[in-house]
């Protein structure tokens, strides 16, 4: 291995191993523990594992093929974590939601089955000529998703960087390095002339220490990992209850908040606004949280069962209005009423 090859190795091998160590830093050390936190600690995770392969692959081609596999199987992650990294960071997803991580499973279960019955070692051809191009394609969509969920905050930076926010220049640089890594391999697996894989590996190096730089540059980190947005202007009386009775309207006829997994991009659509001024509606005007709007109307229809019903056991009074378990149930119901279902409904009876 000559000088030149030795300093790709060592700046490649590097930018990976110190990836590996934000990863944990973004899983474990922050001091808040947004979501969107885990998310951008499992994207790094999924680039340092491609960085390593294609770094140890370049200048050693007789490894196994299972480094290969390995590293074209991380690449089915980044996409996704990418993605919600972003949709995270800018709508502030409840943790306990299934639809993310149903997503997110899928694709582990498609790895692990692919892998187990269509092994690289087998079938090279197959992935090759198939895989790999399936693999950029998918890493390619999420990409575009992304830039596209994320467009209001990625042209705000471009149309007025000094005043846009820390948290929307950190999730713009996210954006931007990715693609900017993505590009740097599909170039290199593309056989462009003068371009190679290796490239990729110094790509994130590169974005990777100025994200490090950024960190240590900052005091405190926490505004980063969630979009801040300035509040808008209250709006008027009139306003105000036309669109809360869209709202109580749009929930009755359609009973949104007996589905367990109805989210504020869910709701925003069926009312044709943002996501972004429902959430400032909900909070500005309201002076309430969508979880708290949404439980409000389950906790009304939980208390007429348990009044009109006592042969049904509350924890199916909880299941039936929308709750997706009982403890969360039983402390919305408290918080919502100032007592617990069972003495609510002793109450109901001796009235």
């Amino acid at each position: 291995m000559n000088i030149g090859k030795e300093i790709l190795f060592f700046f490649g091998a590097l930018g990976a191993f110190n990836g590996f160590i934000l990863s944990l830093y973004f899983f474990f050390f922050t001091k808040k523990k947004y979501l969107t936190n885990y998310f951008l600690g499992a994207m790094l995770f999924a680039l340092c594992t491609r960085i390593v392969v294609t770094v140890f692959v370049y200048f050693n081609l007789d490894l196994p093929k299972i480094y290969l596999q390995i590293g074209l199987s991380a690449c089915l992650l980044i996409g996704p974590f990418l993605y919600y990294t972003l949709k995270s960071g800018m709508e502030k997803f409840n943790v306990s939601a299934v639809k993310w991580k149903l997503h997110l499973i899928s694709w582990f279960i498609a790895i692990v089955l692919i892998g187990l019955l269509f092994p690289y070692e087998k079938y090279p051809v197959l992935w090759n000529d198939y895989f790999v191009a399936a693999v950029f394609f998918q890493w390619f969509t999420y990409s575009f998703i992304s830039g596209f969920e994320s467009r209001f905050v990625l042209q705000k930076i471009i149309k007025d960087y000094q005043n846009s926010s820390p948290s929307e220049k950190w999730f713009g640089a996210i954006f931007l390095g990715n693609a900017l890594v993505f590009l740097s391999y599909f170039l290199g697996f593309s056989r462009v002339p003068f371009v190679s894989c290796i490239i990729g590996a110094i790509a994130f190096t590169f974005i990777l220490y100025l994200i490090i730089l950024v960190l240590l540059h900052r005091k405190q980190t926490n505004d980063l990992f969630v979009i801040n947005v300035q509040k808008e202007k209250k709006l008027n009386k009139k306003e105000v209850e036309i669109l809360s009775q869209k709202l109580k309207k749009i929930m009755f006829e359609k009973a949104l908040y007996k589905n367990p997994n109805l989210s504020l991009s869910d709701l925003s659509q069926e009312i044709n606004i943002s996501s972004h001024k429902l959430s400032q509606f909900l909070n500005n005007n309201l002076g309430k949280n969508f979880t708290s709007f949404v439980n409000e109307f389950r906790i009304d229809e939980a208390c007429e069962i348990i009044t009109s019903n006592d042969k049904q056991t509350l924890e199916s009074v909880g299941y039936d209005v929308g709750f997706n378990s009982k403890s969360t149930f039983f402390a919305a119901f408290k918080k919502h009423t100032g007592t617990t279902p069972l003495n609510y409904q002793i109450q109901a009876l001796q009235s």
